[in-house]
Parts: structure tokens; sequence; C-alpha cells
């Protein structure tokens, strides 16, 4: 079986496939202050409520955007899996011509988000990953990453929201029933949510003009349940593309 995990700056999700098949996954907290052994143990324990030994574990692939991460991880792979785990960064085959000044600055997550979207639709793409930022990256009608944007991510807005006004409370990320709120929570919920699906389809129509094209549009990342149905332009949901993305480029480089 192959263990895949996408480090992000908020969470790191674990995804374990047999084969081609995603058969549990699991989201944690990312915490650089956890231990080699903290973080062993507590994959160990996530395989154990699901009645999954170690043993069966046969590769690891990892994609990181917080660097300090990987000099806990891959202690981890070797002490608790006696693996040498696949790192996502120069060096390994994707698959994917990356047209970028300096590619190396990519991060991993958005490389291997547009090698599962383009894997599972072939065709030219724009992908938003909603997480600690928000990335909206372009793929060609050939496979090719050509780059994109990055905004604030929507809990990084709401957090400087409710730190800065002293009389807001703090709400949840939920849809209110209208975009006219009746009282200050759900006045609040109008903006975050709506105002941050105004951002989305603005962003995707600018970049549909400057490519002069009509791209899908893919979503993903934890927070993009709620806010892709309030947009006009995001066509399919997919919460698992990143580990996709991971399970493919692991093939290309087994």
């Amino acid at each position: 079986m192959l263990l895949a995990i996408d480090v992000g700056n908020t969470d790191t999700v674990l995804g374990l496939y047999d084969e081609d098949e995603l058969i549990h996954d699991w989201r944690i907290r990312t915490v650089v202050d956890h231990t080699v052994d903290e973080y062993g143990l507590l994959i160990l324990s996530l395989y154990k409520s699901r009645r999954v030994r170690s043993r069966v574990i046969k590769d690891i692939i990892i994609s990181c955007v917080v660097p300090p991460m990987l000099n806990i991880l891959e202690p981890v792979c070797s002490k608790y899996f006696d693996i040498k785990p696949f790192i996502v960064g120069p060096g390994i085959k994707t698959g994917m011509p990356i047209f970028y000044d300096n590619p190396r600055e990519v991060g991993a997550d958005r490389i291997v988000n547009a090698v599962a979207a383009y894997e599972k639709h072939k065709r030219a793409l724009i992908i938003v990953d909603f997480g600690t930022a928000t990335t909206f990256d372009y793929v060609s009608v050939k496979g090719e990453y050509m780059g994109g944007c990055i905004s604030p991510g929507i809990m990084i807005s709401s957090e400087a929201l409710f730190a800065r006004a002293a009389k807001l409370p703090r709400v949840e990320l939920t849809k209110p029933k209208t975009i006219i709120g009746k009282d200050t929570v759900s006045s609040m919920q109008a903006g975050i949510v709506y105002g941050y699906a105004s951002l989305v389809d603005g962003i995707v129509e600018r970049m549909k003009a400057e490519v002069k094209s009509d791209p899908l549009v893919v979503a993903t990342g934890g927070l993009a349940k709620i806010v892709a149905p309030e947009t006009k332009s995001i066509a399919v949901v997919d919460e698992m593309l990143t580990l996709e993305g991971l399970r493919i480029i692991y093939l290309r480089n087994r």
C-alpha cells in the first residue's frame, strides 16, 4: 500500500491507497513543534483506529509546503516504517512542464493539484485550492503548468476581521440564509462567504480573459465545499485532488 502525505500550513492530510483506490484518509493539524516520536505515534494510532497494520505500507510520498516538517516526517518514515519517502520537489518526475520563471518557487501542492486535475480531465484548467492561502493555477490544454495567483485564504481573512474589529464576534463559516443580514452574525457570514465567492469569480473571469479560452474550473481544499456552491465559475469540487496527484506522481517515479 501507498501512504500519501500532503503537508499544508494549517493541516496535514494523509491518504492510504491500495493500488488506485483511496481506502482511508485523515486530516490532522500541522505542528512543527511536535517531535519525530509524537508524529510517529500519532500516525500509528490513526492506523490502529482503522485496523491497518504499519507493515502493509510499502511506499510513502510527501508533498510539503512547510520545510521544517520534512525534518520530522523523513525520520518518521525511516524509524516507524523503515521507508525512504519520495519527496515532491526538484528532481522528481511530474510529467508536467512548468512554465514559471523559477520552477523551484512553485509550491509542491500546486504542481500536485495540476498533475491530478489534468490527468482526470485532459483539458485546459483553472485549479482553485482553498487552503491557508487560496491559490489559482492555470494548466494549458497541452498539460503545461503556466502559473497562477495567490490570495489570502478565507480563514486568514476571517481571523483578521475577528482580531481587528473589537465588537465583532467570531462566527462559524457557514452559508447565511440571505445576503442582507438581520443580525451581526448573519451579516458577517454573508460578507465572508459571498464576498469570497465573488473574489473567486472575479479572479477566474480575469484569468479566462487573459488566456482567451474557457478552461474547466476545479476546486479543492478543506473549505471548497463551503465556497464553491456560491460561485458561478467552479464546475467541479474534488476534495481529494492533492492525494490523487501524489499517487499519480508516485507511479511516475516508482
